[in-house]
Protein backbone atom coordinates (compact mmCIF):
# COMPACT_ATOMS: atom_id res chain seq x y z
CA UNK A 1 0.00 0.00 0.00
CA UNK A 2 0.89 3.36 -0.77
CA UNK A 3 1.11 5.59 2.31
CA UNK A 4 1.54 9.33 2.71
CA UNK A 5 2.75 11.11 5.73
CA UNK A 6 2.22 14.34 6.82
CA UNK A 7 5.41 15.84 8.70
CA UNK A 8 8.65 14.44 9.60
CA UNK A 9 9.06 15.24 13.07
CA UNK A 10 9.46 12.18 15.32
CA UNK A 11 6.37 11.01 15.20
CA UNK A 12 6.25 11.15 11.35
CA UNK A 13 9.74 9.67 11.13
CA UNK A 14 9.15 6.83 12.95
CA UNK A 15 5.82 6.03 11.44
CA UNK A 16 7.62 6.11 8.00
CA UNK A 17 9.96 3.41 9.65
CA UNK A 18 7.89 1.06 10.65
CA UNK A 19 5.28 1.52 7.88
CA UNK A 20 8.63 0.82 5.50
CA UNK A 21 9.59 -2.53 7.87
CA UNK A 22 5.86 -3.87 6.98
CA UNK A 23 6.19 -3.35 3.62
CA UNK A 24 4.40 -0.64 2.45
CA UNK A 25 5.51 2.50 -0.05
CA UNK A 26 5.85 5.38 2.13
CA UNK A 27 6.34 9.22 1.22
CA UNK A 28 6.86 12.00 4.09
CA UNK A 29 6.10 15.81 3.29
CA UNK A 30 7.33 18.40 5.16
CA UNK A 31 7.39 22.19 4.67
CA UNK A 32 10.98 22.28 6.22
CA UNK A 33 14.22 21.31 4.75
CA UNK A 34 15.31 18.54 6.56
CA UNK A 35 13.21 16.09 9.82
CA UNK A 36 12.68 17.37 12.71
CA UNK A 37 13.34 20.98 12.70
CA UNK A 38 10.35 22.13 14.77
CA UNK A 39 9.16 20.65 18.33
CA UNK A 40 11.13 17.40 18.21
CA UNK A 41 14.39 19.95 17.42
CA UNK A 42 15.42 21.30 21.47
CA UNK A 43 13.00 18.99 23.91
CA UNK A 44 13.71 17.99 26.83
CA UNK A 45 15.20 15.18 25.77
CA UNK A 46 13.71 12.82 28.31
CA UNK A 47 12.63 9.40 27.51
CA UNK A 48 9.71 9.05 31.10
CA UNK A 49 6.94 6.47 30.51
CA UNK A 50 6.29 5.97 34.25
CA UNK A 51 6.20 10.07 34.54
CA UNK A 52 4.11 10.18 31.85
CA UNK A 53 1.05 12.05 32.89
CA UNK A 54 -2.02 14.60 31.82
CA UNK A 55 -1.21 18.27 32.88
CA UNK A 56 -5.05 18.19 33.72
CA UNK A 57 -5.08 16.95 37.40
CA UNK A 58 -7.11 17.28 40.53
CA UNK A 59 -5.52 21.09 41.82
CA UNK A 60 -4.31 22.64 38.43
CA UNK A 61 -7.18 25.25 38.53
CA UNK A 62 -5.83 26.05 42.26
CA UNK A 63 -2.51 25.75 41.27
CA UNK A 64 -2.93 28.09 38.17
CA UNK A 65 -4.08 31.18 40.12
CA UNK A 66 -0.53 30.51 42.63
CA UNK A 67 1.24 30.29 39.74
CA UNK A 68 0.65 33.08 37.43
CA UNK A 69 2.17 34.70 40.23
CA UNK A 70 5.22 33.35 40.56
CA UNK A 71 8.67 34.63 38.76
CA UNK A 72 9.63 31.21 37.40
CA UNK A 73 6.31 30.23 36.89
CA UNK A 74 5.76 26.80 35.49
CA UNK A 75 2.72 27.78 33.52
CA UNK A 76 1.89 31.10 31.39
CA UNK A 77 -1.55 32.03 30.05
CA UNK A 78 -2.06 34.48 28.21
CA UNK A 79 -5.72 34.76 27.32
CA UNK A 80 -7.40 36.19 23.95
CA UNK A 81 -9.90 36.12 21.87
CA UNK A 82 -9.55 32.76 20.26
CA UNK A 83 -12.35 30.15 20.38
CA UNK A 84 -9.76 27.19 20.31
CA UNK A 85 -8.13 28.19 23.22
CA UNK A 86 -11.21 28.83 24.94
CA UNK A 87 -12.66 24.99 23.93
CA UNK A 88 -8.89 23.63 24.81
CA UNK A 89 -9.10 25.60 28.45
CA UNK A 90 -12.95 23.96 28.99
CA UNK A 91 -11.79 20.43 28.14
CA UNK A 92 -8.92 20.66 29.75
CA UNK A 93 -10.49 21.67 33.02
CA UNK A 94 -12.99 18.99 32.66
CA UNK A 95 -10.14 16.71 33.00
CA UNK A 96 -8.85 17.91 36.02
CA UNK A 97 -10.88 15.63 38.43
CA UNK A 98 -9.34 12.12 40.20
CA UNK A 99 -11.31 10.09 38.28
CA UNK A 100 -10.42 11.34 34.60
CA UNK A 101 -6.58 11.94 35.94
CA UNK A 102 -6.43 8.19 36.82
CA UNK A 103 -7.87 7.09 32.98
CA UNK A 104 -5.82 9.55 31.55
CA UNK A 105 -2.77 8.77 33.24
CA UNK A 106 -3.25 5.01 33.23
CA UNK A 107 -3.53 4.87 29.04
CA UNK A 108 -0.59 7.26 28.56
CA UNK A 109 1.97 5.43 30.73
CA UNK A 110 0.52 2.20 28.74
CA UNK A 111 1.69 3.46 25.21
CA UNK A 112 4.60 4.91 26.86
CA UNK A 113 5.81 1.97 28.30
CA UNK A 114 5.25 0.24 24.99
CA UNK A 115 7.05 2.63 23.15
CA UNK A 116 9.86 2.36 25.57
CA UNK A 117 10.29 -1.42 24.29
CA UNK A 118 10.14 -0.38 21.06
CA UNK A 119 12.74 2.20 21.28
CA UNK A 120 15.02 -0.79 23.10
CA UNK A 121 14.16 -3.03 20.05
CA UNK A 122 14.98 -0.56 17.50
CA UNK A 123 18.12 0.09 19.28
CA UNK A 124 19.35 -3.44 19.06
CA UNK A 125 18.14 -3.83 15.84
CA UNK A 126 20.04 -0.66 13.96
CA UNK A 127 22.54 0.66 16.60
CA UNK A 128 21.21 4.04 16.35
CA UNK A 129 23.21 6.45 17.65
CA UNK A 130 21.51 9.54 19.58
CA UNK A 131 23.44 10.34 23.08
CA UNK A 132 21.14 7.81 24.32
CA UNK A 133 21.41 6.72 28.20
CA UNK A 134 19.64 4.51 30.49
CA UNK A 135 20.11 5.66 33.67
CA UNK A 136 16.47 6.84 35.04
CA UNK A 137 14.74 9.67 35.79
CA UNK A 138 14.53 11.67 39.20
CA UNK A 139 11.78 14.15 39.76
CA UNK A 140 13.31 15.88 42.81
CA UNK A 141 11.04 17.11 45.49
CA UNK A 142 11.61 20.70 47.66
CA UNK A 143 8.96 20.54 49.62
CA UNK A 144 6.08 17.79 51.89
CA UNK A 145 3.29 18.44 50.50
CA UNK A 146 5.14 17.56 46.85
CA UNK A 147 5.84 14.41 48.30
CA UNK A 148 2.40 13.91 49.66
CA UNK A 149 0.85 14.84 46.19
CA UNK A 150 2.74 12.12 44.85
CA UNK A 151 1.05 9.25 46.06
CA UNK A 152 -1.54 9.04 43.27
CA UNK A 153 0.88 8.66 40.82
CA UNK A 154 2.72 6.21 42.69
CA UNK A 155 -0.40 4.08 43.11
CA UNK A 156 -1.18 4.42 39.16
CA UNK A 157 2.68 3.14 38.75
CA UNK A 158 2.11 0.13 41.45
CA UNK A 159 -0.67 -0.92 39.91
CA UNK A 160 0.92 -1.15 36.40
CA UNK A 161 4.21 -2.88 37.82
CA UNK A 162 6.33 0.10 36.54
CA UNK A 163 9.53 0.02 38.73
CA UNK A 164 10.09 2.63 40.90
CA UNK A 165 11.99 4.15 43.93
CA UNK A 166 10.81 6.74 47.14
CA UNK A 167 14.16 8.25 47.66
CA UNK A 168 14.94 10.95 51.00
CA UNK A 169 17.32 13.58 50.39
CA UNK A 170 20.49 10.90 50.93
CA UNK A 171 19.09 8.75 48.06
CA UNK A 172 18.43 11.59 45.49
CA UNK A 173 22.46 12.77 45.96
CA UNK A 174 23.22 9.11 45.48
CA UNK A 175 21.43 8.79 42.29
CA UNK A 176 22.80 12.36 41.42
CA UNK A 177 25.85 13.20 42.59
CA UNK A 178 25.82 16.85 41.50
CA UNK A 179 23.18 17.76 43.95
CA UNK A 180 25.57 18.23 46.11
CA UNK A 181 25.43 21.81 46.31
CA UNK A 182 21.70 22.38 46.64
CA UNK A 183 21.40 19.21 49.41
CA UNK A 184 19.22 21.78 51.52
CA UNK A 185 16.99 22.52 48.54
CA UNK A 186 16.22 18.65 48.09
CA UNK A 187 13.43 17.18 50.70
CA UNK A 188 12.81 13.79 48.47
CA UNK A 189 12.44 12.64 45.41
CA UNK A 190 10.64 9.69 43.09
CA UNK A 191 13.29 7.62 41.19
CA UNK A 192 11.56 5.80 37.98
CA UNK A 193 15.12 3.65 37.14
CA UNK A 194 13.38 1.85 33.83
CA UNK A 195 13.49 5.74 31.83
CA UNK A 196 16.05 6.81 29.40
CA UNK A 197 17.18 9.92 27.90
CA UNK A 198 18.23 10.45 24.25
CA UNK A 199 18.48 13.73 21.53
CA UNK A 200 15.47 13.40 19.81
CA UNK A 201 16.64 15.75 16.96
CA UNK A 202 19.64 13.59 16.44
CA UNK A 203 17.84 9.98 16.53
CA UNK A 204 15.31 11.39 14.15
CA UNK A 205 17.84 12.65 11.65
CA UNK A 206 19.35 9.10 11.95
CA UNK A 207 16.27 7.44 11.70
CA UNK A 208 15.31 9.06 8.60
CA UNK A 209 18.36 8.27 7.01
CA UNK A 210 18.08 4.50 7.65
CA UNK A 211 14.70 4.88 6.19
CA UNK A 212 15.52 6.65 3.69
CA UNK A 213 18.65 3.99 2.55
CA UNK A 214 15.61 1.43 2.50
CA UNK A 215 13.06 3.36 0.34
CA UNK A 216 11.08 5.84 1.97
CA UNK A 217 10.87 9.14 0.11
CA UNK A 218 11.04 12.00 2.04
CA UNK A 219 9.73 15.13 0.27
CA UNK A 220 11.27 18.03 2.10
CA UNK A 221 10.93 22.07 1.55
CA UNK A 222 7.61 21.51 -0.04
CA UNK A 223 4.57 22.73 2.05
CA UNK A 224 1.29 21.21 2.02
CA UNK A 225 -1.71 23.62 0.94
CA UNK A 226 -4.27 21.32 1.45
CA UNK A 227 -6.01 17.98 1.15
CA UNK A 228 -8.61 16.48 -1.64
CA UNK A 229 -11.34 14.52 -0.78
CA UNK A 230 -13.63 12.27 -2.95
CA UNK A 231 -17.04 11.00 -0.90
CA UNK A 232 -15.68 9.28 2.44
CA UNK A 233 -12.23 9.45 1.02
CA UNK A 234 -8.99 11.58 1.00
CA UNK A 235 -8.24 11.46 -3.13
CA UNK A 236 -4.88 13.27 -2.40
CA UNK A 237 -2.93 15.91 -0.71
CA UNK A 238 -2.34 19.11 -2.82
CA UNK A 239 1.45 20.42 -2.34
CA UNK A 240 3.15 23.65 -3.55
CA UNK A 241 4.69 21.26 -5.79
CA UNK A 242 1.69 19.84 -7.49
CA UNK A 243 -0.55 16.99 -6.20
CA UNK A 244 0.26 13.73 -4.66
CA UNK A 245 -1.90 10.59 -4.77
CA UNK A 246 -1.66 7.62 -2.05
CA UNK A 247 -3.61 4.81 -0.81
CA UNK A 248 -3.89 6.11 2.65
CA UNK A 249 -2.65 9.17 4.56
CA UNK A 250 -1.72 9.80 7.82
CA UNK A 251 -2.06 12.83 9.33
CA UNK A 252 1.03 13.68 12.05
CA UNK A 253 2.04 17.93 11.80
CA UNK A 254 1.64 18.13 15.27
CA UNK A 255 0.43 21.25 16.15
CA UNK A 256 -0.90 22.50 12.77
CA UNK A 257 -2.99 19.32 12.33
CA UNK A 258 -6.12 20.83 13.33
CA UNK A 259 -5.62 23.52 10.76
CA UNK A 260 -5.25 20.88 8.44
CA UNK A 261 -8.13 18.60 9.45
CA UNK A 262 -10.81 21.29 9.99
CA UNK A 263 -11.66 21.96 6.19
CA UNK A 264 -12.62 17.96 6.05
CA UNK A 265 -15.08 18.88 9.20
CA UNK A 266 -12.66 17.21 11.92
CA UNK A 267 -12.33 19.04 14.88
CA UNK A 268 -9.28 17.54 16.78
CA UNK A 269 -8.90 18.95 20.27
CA UNK A 270 -5.00 19.64 19.75
CA UNK A 271 -4.23 23.11 20.76
CA UNK A 272 -0.20 24.21 20.73
CA UNK A 273 1.12 24.61 24.48
CA UNK A 274 4.88 25.89 23.96
CA UNK A 275 7.59 25.03 25.15
CA UNK A 276 11.25 26.38 25.91
CA UNK A 277 14.97 24.92 26.50
CA UNK A 278 18.35 25.90 26.83
CA UNK A 279 21.46 23.68 26.06
CA UNK A 280 24.30 24.18 27.69
CA UNK A 281 27.66 22.93 26.92
CA UNK A 282 29.02 21.10 30.49
CA UNK A 283 32.32 22.50 32.18
CA UNK A 284 32.38 19.95 34.99
CA UNK A 285 31.27 17.14 34.66
CA UNK A 286 31.11 15.60 38.07
CA UNK A 287 28.79 18.71 38.94
CA UNK A 288 26.47 17.86 36.09
CA UNK A 289 23.47 15.21 36.22
CA UNK A 290 23.61 11.65 35.12
CA UNK A 291 20.76 11.68 33.31
CA UNK A 292 17.25 13.52 33.92
CA UNK A 293 15.73 15.39 36.81
CA UNK A 294 12.30 16.84 36.81
CA UNK A 295 12.34 20.00 39.16
CA UNK A 296 9.22 19.32 40.41
CA UNK A 297 8.66 22.94 41.73
CA UNK A 298 8.94 24.61 38.16
CA UNK A 299 8.00 21.52 36.10
CA UNK A 300 11.68 21.82 33.88
CA UNK A 301 13.12 18.81 32.93
CA UNK A 302 17.04 18.79 33.79
CA UNK A 303 19.20 16.18 31.21
CA UNK A 304 22.45 15.43 30.08
CA UNK A 305 23.00 14.45 27.07
CA UNK A 306 26.69 13.21 25.68
CA UNK A 307 28.95 16.55 26.92
CA UNK A 308 25.43 18.91 26.87
CA UNK A 309 23.00 19.86 29.57
CA UNK A 310 19.74 20.21 28.15
CA UNK A 311 16.77 22.40 30.13
CA UNK A 312 13.35 22.25 28.98
CA UNK A 313 10.44 23.33 30.22
CA UNK A 314 7.03 25.54 30.83
CA UNK A 315 3.38 25.28 29.24
CA UNK A 316 2.97 28.73 27.91
CA UNK A 317 -0.94 28.90 26.24
CA UNK A 318 -0.73 31.60 24.05
CA UNK A 319 -1.34 30.60 20.65
CA UNK A 320 1.20 30.26 17.62
CA UNK A 321 3.59 32.28 19.18
CA UNK A 322 7.30 31.98 18.36
CA UNK A 323 9.01 34.79 20.69
CA UNK A 324 11.99 34.08 22.82
CA UNK A 325 11.11 36.38 25.69
CA UNK A 326 13.99 36.71 28.06
CA UNK A 327 12.05 35.83 30.90
CA UNK A 328 11.89 32.39 30.01
CA UNK A 329 15.46 31.87 29.71
CA UNK A 330 16.14 33.00 32.95
CA UNK A 331 13.70 30.25 34.51
CA UNK A 332 15.81 27.78 32.54
CA UNK A 333 18.59 29.07 33.76
CA UNK A 334 17.58 29.22 37.69
CA UNK A 335 16.35 25.82 37.65
CA UNK A 336 20.07 24.77 36.36
CA UNK A 337 21.95 26.65 38.85
CA UNK A 338 20.05 26.18 41.74
CA UNK A 339 20.56 22.57 41.84
CA UNK A 340 23.56 21.60 39.54
CA UNK A 341 25.69 25.04 39.97
CA UNK A 342 28.64 24.82 38.39
CA UNK A 343 28.02 22.54 36.09
CA UNK A 344 27.73 24.26 32.66
CA UNK A 345 28.68 27.50 30.95
CA UNK A 346 25.34 29.03 30.89
CA UNK A 347 26.64 31.93 28.90
CA UNK A 348 26.91 29.86 26.02
CA UNK A 349 23.66 28.53 26.21
CA UNK A 350 21.75 28.13 22.90
CA UNK A 351 17.52 29.19 23.58
CA UNK A 352 14.88 27.81 22.05
CA UNK A 353 10.80 27.10 21.82
CA UNK A 354 8.76 24.57 20.17
CA UNK A 355 4.69 24.49 19.82
CA UNK A 356 3.86 20.70 21.35
CA UNK A 357 0.48 19.27 20.46
CA UNK A 358 -1.35 18.98 23.35
CA UNK A 359 -4.85 17.30 23.63
CA UNK A 360 -7.16 18.05 27.19
CA UNK A 361 -6.79 14.70 28.63
CA UNK A 362 -2.84 14.48 27.28
CA UNK A 363 -3.75 11.15 25.53
CA UNK A 364 -2.28 11.64 21.47
CA UNK A 365 -5.01 10.73 18.78
CA UNK A 366 -4.11 7.95 16.78
CA UNK A 367 -6.04 5.77 14.58
CA UNK A 368 -8.81 6.48 11.80
CA UNK A 369 -10.88 9.30 10.84
CA UNK A 370 -14.83 9.20 9.40
CA UNK A 371 -12.43 9.31 6.12
CA UNK A 372 -11.78 5.51 5.26
CA UNK A 373 -8.12 6.52 3.95
CA UNK A 374 -7.11 8.90 6.92
CA UNK A 375 -5.54 8.54 9.98
CA UNK A 376 -3.82 10.58 12.71
CA UNK A 377 -0.64 10.27 14.47
CA UNK A 378 -0.86 13.25 16.76
CA UNK A 379 -1.68 15.24 19.84
CA UNK A 380 1.54 13.83 22.17
CA UNK A 381 2.06 17.06 23.81
CA UNK A 382 5.52 17.13 25.70
CA UNK A 383 5.75 13.25 25.37
CA UNK A 384 6.18 12.93 21.70
CA UNK A 385 9.60 11.81 21.72
CA UNK A 386 8.81 8.92 24.85
CA UNK A 387 5.61 7.78 22.62
CA UNK A 388 7.18 8.06 19.06
CA UNK A 389 8.32 4.32 18.48
CA UNK A 390 5.09 2.93 20.00
CA UNK A 391 2.64 5.15 18.08
CA UNK A 392 4.71 4.22 14.77
CA UNK A 393 4.49 0.55 15.82
CA UNK A 394 0.77 1.25 16.53
CA UNK A 395 -0.60 2.78 13.00
CA UNK A 396 1.85 0.42 11.15
CA UNK A 397 0.02 -2.03 12.74
CA UNK A 398 -3.21 -1.11 12.18
CA UNK A 399 -2.78 0.07 8.60
CA UNK A 400 -1.34 -4.03 7.96
CA UNK A 401 -4.50 -5.75 9.29
CA UNK A 402 -2.33 -6.69 12.54
CA UNK A 403 -4.35 -6.24 15.85
CA UNK A 404 -2.00 -3.74 17.80
CA UNK A 405 -0.11 -5.11 20.73
CA UNK A 406 -1.50 -3.11 22.94
CA UNK A 407 -4.99 -1.87 23.78
CA UNK A 408 -5.81 1.05 21.65
CA UNK A 409 -9.37 1.53 21.48
CA UNK A 410 -8.91 4.91 23.59
CA UNK A 411 -6.04 6.47 21.46
CA UNK A 412 -8.73 7.09 18.74
CA UNK A 413 -10.55 10.32 18.35
CA UNK A 414 -13.73 8.83 19.11
CA UNK A 415 -13.28 9.08 22.55
CA UNK A 416 -13.87 12.74 22.30
CA UNK A 417 -17.43 11.47 20.69
CA UNK A 418 -16.36 13.41 17.23
CA UNK A 419 -19.25 13.75 14.85
CA UNK A 420 -18.52 14.95 11.61
CA UNK A 421 -21.14 15.96 8.49
CA UNK A 422 -19.68 14.91 4.69
CA UNK A 423 -21.15 14.78 1.90
CA UNK A 424 -20.91 12.65 -0.93
CA UNK A 425 -19.63 14.08 -4.00
CA UNK A 426 -19.12 12.54 -7.39
CA UNK A 427 -16.04 14.26 -7.95
CA UNK A 428 -12.61 15.27 -6.06
CA UNK A 429 -12.86 18.83 -4.05
CA UNK A 430 -9.98 20.93 -2.96
CA UNK A 431 -10.13 21.45 0.62
CA UNK A 432 -7.91 24.26 1.96
CA UNK A 433 -6.41 24.49 5.86
CA UNK A 434 -7.37 27.51 8.16
CA UNK A 435 -3.70 28.03 8.27
CA UNK A 436 -0.44 27.47 7.40
CA UNK A 437 0.87 23.99 7.80
CA UNK A 438 4.44 22.04 8.06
Amino acid sequence: MRIVILGSGVIGVTAAWYLMKAGHEVVVIDRQGAPALETSFANAGEISPGYAAPWAAPGIPQKVIRWLLMEHAPLILKPRADRDMLAWLFAMLRNCTAARYAVNKARMVRLAEYSRDALIALRAETRIEYDARAKGTLQLFRTQKQIDASARDVEVLRRGGIPFEILDRDGCLRAEPGLASAREKIVGGLRLPGDETGDCFKFTSALARMAAARGVQFRFAETIECLETDSDRIAAVRTDRGRVEADHFILALGSFSSAMARPLGLRLPVYPVKGYSITVPIVDAARAPQSTLMDESYKIAITRLGDRIRVGGMAEIAGFNAALPERRRATLIHSLTDLFEGAGDVAEASFWSGLRPMTPDGTPLIGPTRYANLSLNTGHGTLGWTMACGSGRVIADMLSGREPEIDTADLALARYGARTSHATRSAPRRVAPASPSS
